[in-house]
């Protein structure tokens, strides 16, 4: 079962414009990180129960910045809490869901 909305992976071509946005709005970063395997670097805000989590490419190559290329900037995926992570993962793959990892 869907618990919540754990957080909303937003594509950022500038990840400090981008937080200068979100603090304008009067959210506070709380946690800045690199992510060398996944070629990216986020910034993590809290809004309410949920994080809001910006994503900069830190390469041309990583899947960011080609999601950027293709799509533009914007909403890249919605995390959500549930029971069961293997077995919601299996349901959505049956239903023809595509993963984010795949």
């Amino acid at each position: 079962m869907i618990k919540k909305v754990d957080h909303i992976g937003i594509a950022v071509k500038n990840l400090e414009d981008a937080i200068k946005i979100w603090e304008n709005l009067g959210l506070k970063v709380e946690e800045i990180e690199e992510v060398p395997d996944q070629k990216v670097r986020t910034a993590i805000f809290h809004a309410g129960e949920t994080r809001i989590e910006l994503l900069e490419a830190t390469a041309e190559d990583s899947p960011i910045a080609k999601f950027i290329e293709k799509r533009g900037e914007g909403i890249h995926h919605i995390a959500l809490g549930v029971d069961n992570i293997e077995e919601h993962l299996e349901k959505l793959k049956e239903k023809g869901f595509r993963l984010i990892d795949e």
